[in-house]
């Protein structure tokens, strides 16, 4: 072999054996992996969205943390219509039957009901008897009707119901009849306002709101002093201002105690500046429900709070309020529970809660 074949066979082994060597480094390069800090987040897999059944093949989710809140799925909102609670009775409403030929949606009575609920002072109602249940309900998206009824309320704390209130009522409903394809039955206007004043003739002699004075026998207490010790027995701000009150536990129900002040002082920028001489701590019989022991819930807290705030008690007219007192109320108290039963207007009822509103 010559010198030349001798050099060019040692150049080819050079370059075979660097070929080699690359290969090896990047194939170990390759199989090297990163270890992430302890606080990096791990990688994220893209994936495509799953549709239909596929959803079942999908991964479970990750168990969020302890005391997190779970992810809910991704749905459309459902559209929400906000009804009230209340219904017609035939003890305080006066009721008009609406008879229809053929079904109605809802969606067509809720674009013919009138905008406005009220005639005069009073409320009223449109509810339809549902193709799918068979019960009165207030037009509810996604259901049929077979039938209408239409009831205005004849007696509330403003007043019985009077017959231009009942004359607006009768034109409103009117309109929304014509535009469903009713036909309405309305009673007759002297009955109903004659049963208007004879209803509100015994909601007033048996309506009642008990309250009772706490006064300072000092210095004016701060607001924030106040509010402090309103808290410890469970009262909380208010819609309105000047006002403390203590929840129902029954959920939209009205408050079962409420604490009254000056509004001003609600206003004022620093609660520990303001002034407050008097409480009112005040409770609504024909609203609240015995269960909820109201009563008692009132005396209680109009003790703890004298004590605390070194007040004097006295009642809503000014008397002074003393600790025997409290014992003839609740008699009285009791009696007008009975009486409102006897009606069939229990405190705490929805029925006892309008007509006492």
């Amino acid at each position: 072999m010559s010198s030349l074949q001798l050099w060019l066979a040692v150049l080819g082994g050079l370059v075979l054996a660097a070929v080699v060597a690359h290969n090896a480094w990047q194939t170990r390069r390759a199989g090297v992996r990163t270890i992430p800090k302890p606080d990096a987040a791990p990688p994220v897999e893209a994936r495509e969205p799953v549709f239909g059944d596929a959803a079942a093949d999908s991964p479970p989710a990750e168990p969020a943390p302890a005391g997190a809140p779970a992810q809910p799925e991704r749905v459309d909102p459902p559209l929400v219509v906000r009804r009230s609670t209340a219904r017609l009775d035939a003890l305080i409403d006066a009721i008009a039957p609406l008879t229809i030929e053929a079904p109605v949606s809802a969606e067509t009575a809720l674009l013919h009901l009138p905008p406005s609920r009220r005639a005069g002072s009073k409320p009223f109602l449109v509810e339809g008897l549902s193709t799918e249940t068979g019960e009165w309900e207030q037009p509810t998206l996604g259901r049929s009707y077979g039938e209408f009824q239409a009831g205005v309320q004849m007696a509330n704390r403003l007043g019985p119901l009077n017959e231009i209130e009942y004359s607006e009522f009768v034109q409103k409903v009117q309109a929304f009849a014509d535009a469903v394809g009713a036909m309405p039955d309305f009673p007759d206007m002297l009955d109903i306002v004659a049963r208007a004043r004879e209803l509100d003739a015994f909601a007033s002699q048996h309506d009642a709101q008990l309250a009772l004075r706490l006064r300072a026998k000092g210095a004016a207490w701060s607001l924030g002093y106040v509010q402090q010790h309103a808290a410890r027995h469970g009262f909380v701000p208010g819609v309105i201002p000047g006002r403390l009150v203590l929840p129902a536990q029954e959920e939209g129900a009205p408050p079962v105690l409420s604490l009254q002040f000056d509004a001003q002082a609600a206003f004022a920028e620093d609660p520990a500046q303001a002034a407050v001489r008097e409480l009112t701590l005040a409770f609504d019989v024909p609203q609240t429900a015995p269960a909820a022991q109201p009563f008692q819930a009132w005396c209680a807290a109009g003790e703890a709070l004298r004590l605390a705030l070194d007040a004097e008690l006295y009642d809503d007219g000014g008397q002074p309020l003393h600790p025997q007192s409290f014992s003839a109320i609740g008699q009285e108290l009791e009696q007008l529970y009975a009486t409102l039963a006897e009606r069939d207007v229990a405190a705490g009822s929805q029925v006892a809660r309008r007509l006492f509103s």
